[in-house]
């Protein structure tokens, strides 16, 4: 199978991947973690993890995604701060019903909630 490949930044390397990838959430939906309950926007899309191997190490074994799968950048909110997540597709669920997510870096990315989900801001899409 033919693969493509980009930097990553956060790995401090280049990743390998398919040339196409089916994300099943899209930047702007509000999304669920599956195991532990936080919520978060998508902002950001990996094709497949594009993490620092220490990052993947830290995961607990038998809770450790798969690395062929999409990855997730969040802005994240839990009952006690915000922050930013970069989770497997595996483990989020479609929260659009929840409403708006509570993180100080929305307007920054984002216009303003409608149905559902959030806009990106026009100078930021391309």
């Amino acid at each position: 199978m033919d693969r493509t490949s980009f930097f990553s930044p956060q790995a401090g390397r280049e990743v390998s991947a398919p040339p196409v990838a089916e994300a099943r959430f899209g930047i702007g939906e509000i999304v669920r973690h599956r195991l532990f309950g936080f919520r978060g926007v998508v902002f950001d899309i990996d094709p497949v993890f594009a993490n620092s191997e220490e990052w993947y190490e830290s995961i607990p074994k038998d809770l450790r995604p798969r690395r062929d799968q999409p990855f997730y950048h969040l802005l994240a909110e839990n009952d006690e701060s915000s922050y930013v997540a970069y989770v497997s597709q595996q483990n989020l669920l479609a929260d659009p019903e929840a409403g708006p997510v509570d993180h100080p870096s929305l307007e920054q990315i984002f216009e303003e909630f409608q149905d559902g989900r959030y806009r990106l801001r026009r100078g930021l899409s391309h």
